[in-house]
C-alpha cells in the first residue's frame, strides 16, 4: 500500500471514530438527561474509579512488589487494610463535614492530597514508607462517600436515583479493569511507573469536581432532565403515574407509596428540627436505630469484604487455577468485568422499575435476590480448572454481585432524612472501609497459613469466603419487614417542620 493510501485510511478510520465518539456522546446525553447531569454523572463516576483503580492496582502488582520488596501475600493485604482502616474513622468527620458545608470543594481539595500520596507511594523506597503512604491515602480517599451519597441524593429525584447509582457505580468497576488490564500490565514492569500513572488523573479530575455546581440541600436542588431527552419523557411518565407534585421533588417514591398506603411510622425515628445542627453523637445514634439502615450497611459491607478479596487476588486466583498467563488473566477478568458493569446497570434501573409499578420493597428484593445469584454461580466457577467452562460462570457471578449495590444506595437515601445523608454515608463508608480493610488480610492469611498457600490455598479460601455473602443475603431478607415503617419515618421526618422540608 502506497504511504498516501495509507494515510487516506487512516484519515477516514480517524473520521469515523471521531463520529462514533460524538454519537455515542449523543447517546448517553440523550439517555442521562442532557448535558449537565451527564458531565456529573461521569465526574462522579470517575472519583469512584480512581479509588477502585488504585485498590486493584496493588494487586496487580502483588508478584513485582513480592520479588522487590520481599514482601508476603499478607504483607501486600496490609497495604490495603491500612488504608482502608485510616479511610474508616476519616470517614465521620467527612460525613459531618459532607452535612454542612460545600460538598465538590471538600471533594475536590480532598483528590488533590489524593494524587499526591500516589505520587509519594510511587517514590517510595521500602515497604514501611509504602505502608506509611497507604496510611495518609486512606485518610483523604474517605472523603469520598460521605460527599458522593450526599451529592447524589441533591442531584437527582428519588424517582430515579437507583438508575443514576447503576451509572456512577460503573466507575468502580471501570477503575478496576483499568487497573487489571492497564496499570496491572505497566506493574508487570515497575510498580513505581503503575503507581505515578494513576496520580496524573487525579489532579484532572479534582479541577473537574470544583467545577460542577453545588446543589441546593434537601433534595429540592435535583438536576432536572432536559427537555425532549428520554430522561425528560421517563420522568414526565412517572410524574404521571404517581401523582408527585412540584412541591413534592425532595419525596422519594417510597415514601410517596407508604403515605398512600398509610404505613405507620416508629414515633422514635422520627425527627424533628433542624436536622442538620444534631450533634455527631445524635446523629450516629438515629443512624443506628433505623433496623433497616443497619441491615443495609451490614450487607453493603459483607459484599464489599468479597469484592475486595477478588480485586486482590483475582489475578493470582485466575492465573493458577486455570494455567493462564499474565495477559490472558488480564483478559479473562475483562471479559467478567463487562458482566459487573451490565449487572450494576441492570440492577438500579430493575429495581427503579419495580418502584414505578408499586412493589415497595424492590430495591431489597433486587439486592437480595442479586446476592444469592451471586453465590450460586460462583461455586462452580472455583472448582473448574478451565477458563472456558468457568467463564459463563465468572460472568454471571460478578454481574449478580455488581448488581445488589445500586439499588442498597438507592434504598439508604429513603430512610433517611436529607440533612442526615452525608453522616448516614458516613457510617457505612466507616463499616465498609473496615470490610474492606479485613479482606486482604483475611484473604491472604487463609490461603498462606490455613489452606497452605498456592493454587489450591487460593481455590479454598474463595470457597470459605462465599459464607459473607450467604449471610448478606439473609440479612437483606429480614429487611424487607422493617424497610416500610423505616421509609415512612424518613417520610414523617421531612414533614415534621425541619428545614428539609422547607428548603
Amino acid at each position: 500500500m502506497r504511504t498516501s493510501q495509507r494515510r487516506s485510511v487512516q484519515k477516514n478510520l480517524s473520521t469515523a471514530a471521531r463520529k462514533a465518539a460524538k454519537a455515542g456522546s449523543a447517546q448517553l446525553s440523550d439517555t442521562l438527561g442532557g448535558a449537565l447531569r451527564m458531565r456529573v454523572i461521569i465526574v462522579l463516576a470517575a472519583v469512584l474509579a480512581l479509588s477502585s483503580a488504585d485498590i486493584v492496582t496493588v494487586g496487580a502488582s502483588a508478584t513485582q512488589l513480592r520479588n522487590d520488596l520481599s514482601i508476603t501475600n499478607t504483607e501486600i493485604g496490609l497495604l490495603v487494610a491500612v488504608s482502608s482502616l485510616v479511610g474508616a474513622l476519616a470517614s465521620v468527620p467527612f460525613g459531618v463535614l459532607a452535612d454542612r458545608i460545600r460538598r465538590t470543594l471538600t471533594l475536590s481539595a480532598a483528590i488533590v492530597l489524593w494524587g499526591v500520596a500516589m505520587i509519594w507511594s510511587a517514590t517510595a523506597s521500602s515497604y514501611g514508607e509504602l505502608l506509611l503512604t497507604r496510611l495518609f491515602l486512606g485518610a483523604v480517599t474517605a472523603a469520598a462517600g460521605p460527599c458522593i451519597g450526599s451529592l447524589v441524593g441533591d442531584y437527582f429525584a428519588g424517582s430515579e436515583r437507583g438508575r443514576i447509582y447503576g451509572f456512577i457505580l460503573s466507575g468502580e468497576l471501570i477503575g478496576a479493569g483499568f487497573g487489571f488490564t492497564v496499570t496491572g500490565d505497566i506493574a508487570a514492569l515497575s510498580w513505581r511507573l503503575a503507581f505515578f500513572i494513576l496520580a496524573i488523573p487525579a489532579f484532572v479530575l479534582a479541577w473537574a469536581v470544583i467545577r460542577l455546581p453545588e446543589p441546593r440541600r434537601g433534595g429540592r436542588g435535583a438536576l432536572a432532565p432536559e427537555p425532549g431527552t428520554a430522561a425528560a419523557r421517563a420522568a414526565k411518565r412517572h410524574a404521571t403515574a404517581l401523582k408527585a407534585t412540584s412541591d413534592e421533588a425532595h419525596v422519594t417514591d417510597a415514601q410517596l407509596l407508604v403515605r398512600e398506603r398509610k404505613i405507620v411510622p416508629d414515633p422514635a425515628l422520627v425527627l424533628h428540627g433542624d436536622v442538620s445542627r444534631l450533634g455527631l453523637a445524635a446523629a450516629m445514634r438515629h443512624v443506628l436505630q433505623v433496623r433497616t439502615n443497619v441491615v443495609l450497611i451490614a450487607s453493603s459491607a459483607l459484599g464489599y469484604f468479597f469484592l475486595a478479596g477478588v480485586q486482590i487476588f483475582g489475578i493470582e486466583f485466575v492465573k493458577g487455577q486455570y494455567d493462564l498467563g499474565q495477559v490472558a488473566a488480564n483478559g479473562l477478568l475483562l471479559i467478567v468485568g463487562i458482566g459487573a458493569i451490565v449487572g450494576v446497570l441492570a440492577g438500579g434501573a430493575l429495581s427503579d422499575r419495580l418502584l414505578r409499578r408499586r412493589y415497595l420493597n424492590s430495591r431489597i428484593t433486587v439486592s437480595a435476590l442479586a446476592t444469592v445469584g451471586t453465590v450460586v454461580f460462583f461455586v462452580p466457577a472455583v472448582f473448574m480448572r478451565s477458563a472456558a467452562a468457568a467463564l459463563p460462570y465468572l460472568f454471571l457471578a460478578i454481574l449478580a454481585l455488581s448488581a445488589q449495590n445500586p439499588p442498597l444506595d438507592a434504598a439508604r437515601l429513603d430512610i433517611m432524612p436529607p440533612r442526615l445523608w452525608g453522616r448516614a454515608e458516613s457510617v457505612r463508608t466507616l463499616v465498609r472501609a473496615v470490610a474492606v480493610a479485613l479482606a486482604p488480610l483475611l484473604f491472604g492469611a487463609v490461603s498462606d497459613y490455613v489452606f497452605g498457600g498456592g493454587r489450591s490455598g487460593l481455590q479454598w479460601t474463595f470457597v470459605v469466603m462465599l459464607v459473607p455473602l450467604a449471610v448478606s443475603a439473609f440479612l437483606l431478607f429480614k429487611g424487607l419487614r422493617t424497610y416500610p415503617r423505616d421509609v415512612a419515618a424518613a417520610s414523617a421526618s421531612a414533614r415534621a417542620g425541619s428545614p428539609d422540608s422547607k428548603t
